[in-house]
């Protein structure tokens, strides 16, 4: 099923939505949805699917008793019932897919520990698609953790199902090479009182853009989206969401964070949040903060709201942009800590609030180890 658009659309809630990638024009570049992303350095993700296509692999460890990790094709009724692709790439990536990987959390099961997939690349020449199906039964309660590693030129589409009464973390973590590019679209849907704590993590890759939406299929629902990013010279990292309230009694929150050193790197964040006119009840709140380390870094934050009623508990969004705060900084140095080191202490604790709300204790001591390195390379 497509739909067509003759004009471009007013909201968010009447953009163009197909599986089919012919239905989504070329892109120029002059798109809003496109505007900030450099398509020259997408390696022709934006084309139509090649001849030869490359491979990413993945890895997991024993799984706990009510998990399941399998293949299925494409014919299975459940792929393509959270995601329908919203822009080219997306479409393609559904198009092309061989086959999609489920991992599905039966019904009442509560997990005790993490369940970790890794997603590994096996080279830059050829594009890779890739299609995850993540299925949480009812009342289940569970913690995800979705790592990216090695070299790819990836597009790839993640749909999350969280049924009625269940509670999802899901960490997602791209921690590519330095050549690698991706391009993902992920999907959550939200069952009655279901609850989701999505952390996005994007540390590597040449160029990285992530698009996360959620849709709610019944009353509270409660969504919850951070981010944590670190772009060094040259990197463009790029973090979208939409949030879509169409459901009464539902509650969202965004709150994304960022570091720039370097010059040319490059991040963006866009937050949409859409509440439609039967939303009524609804409570949301986006907020995104990024840190300028060095000159020539650049940060674009464009926060949206789009109300259709105002029958709402409330809505709010803020974004800023900035250096380090001198007060901050006299204030350590003025306690005998070095300049250097009262630098890094300043930007561990502007992540702290968002790494420790990570459930895998490892993965928040490499995450802050990445950090530091970063820092000790900038020489800060």
């Amino acid at each position: 099923m497509t739909t067509q658009a003759s004009a471009p659309p007013s909201t968010k809630s009447q953009a163009l939505r197909s599986y089919d990638v012919a239905d989504f024009p070329a892109l120029t570049g002059l798109e809003e949805d496109w505007r900030f992303t450099p398509l020259k350095r997408l390696r022709g993700l934006t084309d139509e699917a090649p001849a030869a296509t490359g491979t990413v692999r993945h890895e997991y460890g024993d799984l706990p008793e009510g998990v399941a990790i399998t293949r299925v094709g494409r014919d299975d009724e459940r792929i393509g019932s959270v995601l329908t692709p919203v822009d080219r790439v997306s479409a393609l990536a559904y198009g092309a897919a061989a086959d999609a990987l489920l991992l599905r959390v039966a019904p009442d099961v509560v997990l005790g520990e993490a369940v970790r997939l890794r997603v590994i690349g096996e080279g830059v020449e050829q594009p890779a698609f890739g299609h995850t199906f993540v299925e949480v039964g009812r009342f289940a309660e569970a913690t995800l953790v979705l790592e990216h590693v090695g070299s790819a030129t990836l597009a790839d589409n993640v749909e999350v199902s969280v049924a009625d009464g269940a509670k999802l973390t899901l960490v997602t973590v791209a921690d590519w090479a330095d050549d690698a590019v991706q391009a993902q679209h992920l999907k959550i849907k939200l069952g009655r009182d279901a609850r989701v704590i999505h952390i996005q993590v994007t540390l590597g890759g040449d160029l990285v853009r992530q698009f996360t939406s959620v849709e709610y299929t019944g009353r509270g629902g409660e969504a919850e989206l951070y981010g944590v990013y670190f772009a060094d010279a040259g990197q463009h990292l790029e973090h979208r969401q939409l949030v879509d309230h169409n459901v009464p009694d539902c509650r969202s929150y965004v709150g994304y964070r960022g570091a720039l050193q370097g010059e040319s790197s490059h991040t963006v964040w866009v937050g949409d949040v859409l509440i439609q006119a039967e939303a009524t009840g609804t409570d949301t709140y986006e907020i995104n903060r990024n840190l300028l380390l060095t000159d020539g870094a650049r940060a674009d934050s464009v926060p949206n709201l789009e109300i259709e009623t105002g029958e709402i508990a409330g809505a709010g969004h803020a974004s800023a942009t900035g250096r380090f705060d001198d007060e901050q900084l006299f204030y350590l140095m003025a306690r005998g800590i070095p300049e250097s080191e009262a630098r890094r202490l300043v930007v561990r604790g502007f992540f702290a609030e968002l790494i420790n709300k990570i459930p895998v204790e490892s993965l928040r001591e490499h995450l802050g180890d990445a950090i530091e390195a970063r820092l000790t390379k900038a020489g800060a």
